[in-house]
Order: structure tokens, then C-alpha cells, then sequence
């Protein structure tokens, strides 16, 4: 496996572990509590991360951490989980799945980055993929719902984009990043979810795993992932990941919810994991410049030789 495939493998784990977070939320956890619930993904990842890390921002990485906190987490949570409330699950996952057209023009105006027909025609069928696996016929929106999921899908994507573009400071690991945005975008939620939540929900075996679990397993070591492929790949190979995380959690219904998946579910899982797998196939590596100057060196040398040839023959004559 080359290097680069081993990069999307594991960053393809992020999205694959956020499919089980709808799952994790309804069966484990307290409900209508969105704001405590995104805290604690957020806030004991990201000083566990710092404790082992035992590193803090430096200058001008101060507000940037709180930036990419802000957009990565902060914001991204709560926004998330009010539309996962006011819309039904399928049209939440459609609106959210709009984040790839967002990094595209993003990285256009922020990373100098030209929009192609592959990577829009890729994004849109992601979304079509999506749609077709979880959007149901009779689903409902909200405008609340939809303004929520629309901003969410935005601001993360903005935050895919300005990690990309900021990438971390000299002598600093992925992984003091990735704590750095936890614990700012932690700290952003904490003061809402007091005011608008109060105290926090009466906890039992099962809601203490399902937070453990969102807090580490789902979102410390799958941020971690997620900002490490941004380091590594291109902004929009990395959001066309995005598509792996409603496919997990249509087959998670599927396979522990009892929820059904016909043909059309099966056709839309196809369109959006082909759409995936298309987004990280990088076109031919364009050599003209190499192959041009290579070319111009050994028509430089063919020249001096006959040149050489001609002075030669022009000494034997006189």
C-alpha cells in the first residue's frame, strides 16, 4: 500500500466513526441535550490531548487555534445537533452532505485552488449518493433545521480550508493541534450549554460509556485522523471523505436498528462511495516543464555537438 493510500485509509476512519454517533446519541445518552452532549465530546478530548502533548499555542497561533476551534468544533457542535433535532436524520445528512461544493469554492478563494469538472460533478454526486440512502418521501423540513445544517456544513468546511491553508506551527505534532481545537472549541460551548441546559443530566453506565466513547474514540482520535489528512491531502479529497460518515450510519440502522435498506438505499450507497473513492484519484502527474526542459537540454547539447563538428571541420580546411 503506498503512502499516500495509507494517508486516506486512515482518514477515511474519521468520517466512519461520526456514522456511529447517531446511533451512539439515541440509544446511550440523555436526550435533547445537544449543547452537554457536543461539550463533552469536545472538552475532555481536548485536554486529555493537551496533557499528553504538554504543549500550548505560541504568538499568532493563540487566535488561531481559537479560529479553527471555533469553526472545527465550537460552532460546527451545536449547530450540528440543532439540526439533527429539528430535522428528521435523512435530511439533516442531505443538507450536511453540501459540504464538499463548499470546500471546492473555498479553497478556491482561500487557497488559490481552481474548481474542476471533476470535482464539482464528484461533489454533486456524493450528494445525490447521500439522498438517495437516507432522505425518505415523506420527510419534513424545518427552516431552523435547514439554516442550521446549511451553516454547520460551512463552517466546517471553512475550517477544512483554513486548516489547510494555516497548516500548525514548526516543532508542533498533528495530535497538540488537534488539542488545541478541541479545548478552544470545548470552552466556546461551555458557556451556553450552562445558561441554555443547566446543570448536567443524570448519568447512568450506559451514558457514561456513550460520552467516553464520543469523546475519545469518536472525536479525539478521529479529529486527530481528520486533521492529519487535511496536512497531508488535498482540501477537497479530504471532504469527499464526508460521504463515509451517513453510508456507516445507514448500515449501523441497518444492521442494529432493524432499519431497512432497499434497492434505492443500495443504489444511493454505491453513487456516494464511488463518488468517494473518485475524489482521491488524483489526474496523470503533468510533467511539461520537466519533459521541456529535458527535451531543451538535449537539443542545447545536439546543437554544441554539431557546433563542435563545424568548428572542427572549419580548422582542418584552413
Amino acid at each position: 500500500m503506498s503512502r499516500k493510500a495509507a494517508t486516506i485509509a486512515l482518514t477515511a476512519l474519521a468520517p466512519v466513526s461520526w456514522g456511529s454517533t447517531y446511533y451512539v446519541t439515541t440509544e446511550f445518552l440523555p436526550p435533547d441535550r445537544p449543547l452537554f452532549t457536543g461539550l463533552m465530546r469536545a472538552l475532555p478530548a481536548g485536554l486529555l490531548l493537551l496533557a499528553l502533548t504538554r504543549k500550548l499555542p505560541r504568538g499568532a497561533w493563540w487566535w488561531k487555534a481559537a479560529v479553527l476551534g471555533g469553526l472545527n468544533i465550537g460552532a460546527f457542535f451545536p449547530l450540528l445537533f440543532l439540526a439533527a433535532y429539528r430535522l428528521p436524520g435523512g435530511v439533516a445528512a442531505v443538507v450536511g452532505s453540501v459540504g464538499p461544493l463548499f470546500v471546492v469554492g473555498l479553497a478556491a478563494l482561500l487557497l488559490g485552488d481552481k474548481p474542476t469538472v471533476k470535482s464539482l460533478l464528484t461533489a454533486i454526486a456524493a450528494a445525490f449518493g447521500v439522498s438517495l440512502v437516507v432522505l425518505k418521501a415523506n420527510a419534513a423540513l424545518d427552516t431552523i433545521g435547514v439554516v442550521a445544517g446549511l451553516l454547520s456544513a460551512l463552517l466546517m468546511s471553512a475550517g477544512t480550508v483554513f486548516t489547510k491553508r494555516w497548516g500548525r506551527p514548526e516543532g508542533v505534532g498533528a495530535l497538540a493541534l488537534t488539542g488545541w481545537q478541541l479545548t478552544a472549541g470545548g470552552l466556546i460551548i461551555l458557556p451556553p450549554a450552562l445558561l441554555l441546559e443547566g446543570a448536567p443530566p443524570a448519568l447512568t453506565g450506559g451514558s457514561l460509556a456513550g460520552y467516553a466513547y464520543l469523546a475519545f474514540g469518536n472525536t479525539a482520535i478521529s479529529y486527530f485522523l481528520w486533521f492529519r489528512g487535511i496536512e497531508r491531502l488535498s482540501a477537497s479529497s479530504v471532504t469527499l471523505l464526508g460521504p463515509l460518515s451517513p453510508i456507516t450510519a445507514a448500515v449501523i440502522g441497518w444492521a442494529a436498528l432493524g432499519q431497512a435498506l432497499g434497492p434505492v438505499q443500495l443504489l444511493g450507497m454505491v453513487i456516494a462511495f464511488g463518488a468517494t473513492l473518485v475524489g482521491q484519484l488524483n489526474p496523470p502527474a503533468k510533467q511539461p516543464a520537466a519533459s521541456a526542459s529535458v527535451e531543451s537540454f538535449r537539443e542545447a547539447e545536439k546543437n554544441a555537438q554539431e557546433l563542435s563538428m563545424d568548428l572542427e571541420v572549419q580548422a582542418v580546411r584552413r
